[in-house]
């Protein structure tokens, strides 16, 4: 009777141990799943914004610059055109005698 109770405590303590042996395998893959699943969560998205929307944003913002340029110097064109028909309209004034 005693060797038949060691048998079954020595089955139950292999079963035991290929439990937890499981149980540390699971653990272990859990672990290294998650970190590679949070390392995809960061990691892809610093990615796809570095190949796609980067350069784009670039190209907009120097686009903007650009037309910031080229309009301060259609601006001053345009103030100097003023400036040219106002210097016109002084001189026609000027020669038109004012009727009394």
């Amino acid at each position: 009777m005693d060797e038949q109770r060691l048998e079954e405590m020595y089955r139950l303590v292999k079963e035991n141990n290929r439990m937890l042996h499981a149980q540390r395998r699971n653990a272990v893959w859990g672990a290294i799943f998650k970190v590679v699943l949070w390392a995809g969560f960061i990691i892809v998205p610093l990615y796809l914004y570095m190949q796609y929307l980067a350069p784009v944003m670039q190209s907009a913002l120097d686009t903007m610059q650009r037309v910031q340029q080229v309009g301060g110097s259609a601006q001053g064109q345009l103030n100097s055109a003023q400036d040219a028909l106002k210097k016109l309209q002084d001189q026609l004034n000027a020669l038109v005698p004012k009727k009394p």
